[in-house]
């Protein structure tokens, strides 16, 4: 299995990349296709599929933020069962991050990602990819040591409508697994870079920025 770089909407392997993810993924999570040609030319946000005998069978994106010395992981796309795509794109990324950490002279401190918690919101069929339901993925979560922070989380649809997107949690994996907290200045900062792309957020995120700025740690919960 090959790790390959998407730099181009040009690339044929990210139309391939493209169309797995309108299988797998709700329509509001999904971008334009022609919107994805800056954040593929942008050098800070990393796209990599997983290609096995010329097919993209995986996918994931993400990005390290060196001033925080934190990374982000936008999604993971398994997209077959039984070729072990989720360890290949897991070890891979982890490979990259801890390369970009090292090469400005940091040990990586964590990775932020966001989870669908089907507890509370049902009917997320994900192509009918069983290793994409999200029980499994958060099961898998947990093994790879991602931990729930502790506050009610609202995600800004990627449609730019000021909508929120419920039913998701943000977690947090910390390379010491004796973290059991972090700074609320570290999640805030992280969030208003991240979702800087997007102009028209929900008021119940800006609300509940306000609420974390009110404390100083938030809890990392097991998931």
């Amino acid at each position: 299995m090959e790790y390959r770089r998407i730099t181009s909407i040009q690339d044929p392997l990210f139309k391939q990349m493209h169309q797995l993810m309108q299988d797998v993924f709700p329509p509001e999570e999904v971008l334009e296709f022609d919107l994805w040609k800056e954040p593929l030319e942008d050098p800070g946000i990393r796209v990599f599929v997983a290609v096995h005998e010329g097919n993209v069978v995986g996918a994931t994106e993400y990005r390290y933020y060196e001033d925080f010395n934190v990374a982000m992981t936008d999604f993971t796309i398994i997209g077959q069962t039984g070729l072990a795509i989720g360890r290949f794109l897991a070890q891979k990324r982890l490979e990259d991050f801890n390369s970009l950490a090292t090469a400005k002279g940091n040990q990586l401190y964590g990775m932020f990602a966001e989870i669908y918690d089907p507890y509370r919101v049902e009917n997320f069929e994900f192509g009918g990819v069983k290793p994409m339901d999200p029980y499994v993925r958060r099961e898998v979560l947990s093994h790879l040591g991602y931990k729930c922070l502790d506050f009610p989380y609202v995600h800004p649809s990627w449609n730019n409508d000021g909508e929120a997107v419920m039913g998701l949690d943000l977690c947090f994996l910390p390379m010491d697994d004796n973290i059991n907290q972090l700074p609320t200045d570290l999640i805030v900062k992280f969030l208003r870079r991240y979702y800087s792309v997007l102009p028209n957020k929900p008021k119940s995120w800006y609300t509940m920025i306000e609420n974390l700025e009110a404390k100083d740690t938030v809890t990392l919960l097991p998931i």
